[in-house]
């Protein structure tokens, strides 16, 4: 073979090479749903490859046609989109971005390469489209969910307490405040109960967007949960005050909220308030110091707004360690009982004695029932409690029963939650049976927010027990807004008197009157009364004096000891 031919075979060996190339080169262009821009700096050469017409309504001919495409993006990406198609300008081999178009809702990856020369100079640029709309769409909707709640379209809780975070630092570099506003919607479980979950829900979204309103850089807004909303005001004051918010906020819930199928509901809003750096400088304990004041306003009547400050810290760190150690002392029923007498007012016989738990810590010593009581209810330790109170008081009255003869009545107070278990009157019907007790020398105390929530149930249960042989009996009667209409309904032998009504009896005329019709209507119903917290002999006598069956309080006897009350049987 000679030298011509060799290099005539090499050519078309080399020209075959070249037609796969391109072959191959076309075939992947075609059946990519990108686009392409090539660009050769030295010819001054410029080329559009791909699927161009799915992405651009115009062509582009030479370097400087390139405006025309930043020009086709939505305006908030086009210096983004500038430095990614000349990347030579700074330099750079590649660079990439991702832009909206203005002529759409497309979501296009731009990535462009660019090739230099030994001297750094540039010789070749390949820009590619790449349509991301579908990922780009998922991304946004990921994010919205990581940062948004779905139903009110407010921040979520986990994203409030990163931009907390954020403001509260800002706040201490310039040494200013930041108030935290824990906001509840009063008594939302009764719409939900009323009018079903739906209409509760379009109500918390509806409340959700007014709230919104209040959103600006130096205000976020949260929905954190139910019916619980969050706010952060930076550097509060004047018309980006706490109370200037609230009282807008409060000036709205006195016009309705219209749902969509024609409902007006009309609301009101408890919220609590506690400031950046003084209660705390950690975002958590922020946000909870906030809740709590907000609970303890709920708790205070509703439909305000209260502060945080160090009292109620030290308040709400007090339930704290109360409610972990009763927790243990549940376990080992680290209780004792004790038992308050009651008197017949006419010739001061024994009438009963009301049995009393108490509960003595080895460090905070005595704990009153009013403050550990309503943290056992809370978090339900209240029905072993409760349980053990029951059978240990039956256990202990039969024994003076046995020992000394002596038959008079028992009366325990029964929680609400007590009550609602289904198995509430089989288990004490069990323990009255397994000690043998008469039926009819056991009362038992009710409230009335023990009928509120489920008063047919309530009523049932309570005509069970009286045809069984126990009493029943009110307790606090008239500081409720029901209590006379319970009387011609509930199965009730016994109403006690509050303590309200008798420490102001002599000195309130209006108080007097009431006692007086009390009593009036009482005796005509065929009831028993038993007035509470009498302590002087004035309000004895003024007792006897309206003919109140029995006296309970300090003046004839404390709450007393297992020994002491032995005492008093025996003498």
């Amino acid at each position: 073979m000679n030298e011509m031919q060799y290099q005539v075979d090499l050519m078309n060996a080399m020209n075959e090479k070249l037609k796969n190339d391109q072959k191959m080169m076309n075939m992947i262009i075609d059946t990519s749903t990108s686009c392409f821009i090539y660009y050769n700096y030295e010819r001054d050469d410029l080329r559009i490859l791909g699927e161009w017409d799915s992405y651009f309504d115009f062509n582009v001919k030479r370097i400087s046609d390139l405006q025309n495409i930043i020009d086709f993006v939505d305006e908030n990406y086009r210096d983004e989109m500038a430095k990614c198609l000349y990347p030579e300008r700074s330099g750079d081999n590649h660079t990439s971005v991702t832009v909206r178009l203005s002529s759409s809702k497309k979501w296009v990856e731009c990535d462009c390469n660019v090739i230099y020369d030994a001297k750094h100079e540039p010789l070749d640029k390949v820009i590619r489209f790449k349509d991301v709309t579908v990922v780009n769409d998922k991304n946004e909707e990921l994010k919205y969910m990581a940062y948004y709640d779905m139903m009110t379209g407010l921040y979520n809780r986990n994203y409030f307490i990163r931009l907390l975070a954020d403001m509260t630092e800002r706040a201490k570099k310039e040494n200013t405040r930041v108030a935290v506003m824990f906001i509840d919607i009063d008594d939302f479980r009764t719409i939900n109960d009323g009018m079903g979950l739906v209409i509760g829900d379009e109500l918390m979204m509806i409340f959700g967007q007014f709230l919104n309103d209040f959103s600006s850089d130096d205000c976020i807004v949260s929905h954190f949960n139910g019916d619980r909303y969050c706010m952060a005001i930076y550097n509060p004051g004047g018309l980006n005050s706490v109370d200037y918010i609230y009282k807008m906020i409060r000036n709205r819930t006195r016009q309705p909220f219209n749902t969509a199928d024609g409902r007006e509901i009309y609301i009101k809003v408890t919220a609590g308030v506690a400031m950046y750096p003084d209660a705390s400088e950690n975002v958590l304990e922020l946000i909870s110091c906030s809740e709590i004041v907000m609970l303890r306003a709920k708790n205070k009547g509703k439909d305000v707004i209260q502060y945080f400050d160090s009292e109620l810290l030290a308040e709400f760190l007090q339930n704290i360690n109360i409610e972990n150690k009763l927790k243990d002392a549940v376990y080992d029923m680290n209780f004792e009982m004790y038992y308050q007498p009651q008197f017949d007012a006419s010739n001061g016989n024994l009438r009963g004695v009301e049995a009393l738990i108490r509960w003595h810590d080895p460090d905070d010593g005595m704990i009153s029932p009013a403050q550990f009581i309503p943290l056992a209810e809370k978090n339900g330790t209240i029905v072993p409690i409760g349980q053990w109170v029951i059978e240990d008081s039956i256990r202990t009255y039969m024994q003076w029963r046995q020992d000394y003869n002596r038959s008079f009545i028992l009366s325990i107070n029964i929680s609400a939650i007590q009550y609602k278990r289904d198995d509430f009157v089989k288990k004490l019907i069990g323990i009255v049976e397994k000690y043998n007790m008469d039926p009819k020398e056991l009362e038992l105390e009710i409230t009335e927010t023990a009928l509120i929530d489920n008063y047919n149930d309530m009523t049932e249960k309570l005509k069970l027990l009286r045809d069984y042989g126990i009493r029943i009996s009110m307790d606090d009667f008239g500081t409720g807004y029901s209590s006379l209409s319970y009387l011609k309904s509930l199965p009730i032998d016994t109403l006690k008197i509050d303590k309200s009504f008798v420490d102001t009896v002599l000195s309130d005329e209006n108080t007097n009157i009431i006692m007086e019709s009390i009593m009036g209507m009482v005796k005509r119903l065929g009831l028993e009364t038993v007035a509470e917290g009498v302590e002087t002999e004035e309000q004895l006598e003024y007792l006897k004096s309206i003919n109140c069956d029995n006296i309970q309080g300090y003046l004839l006897g404390r709450p007393q000891s297992e020994e002491d009350i032995k005492k008093l049987l025996k003498d």
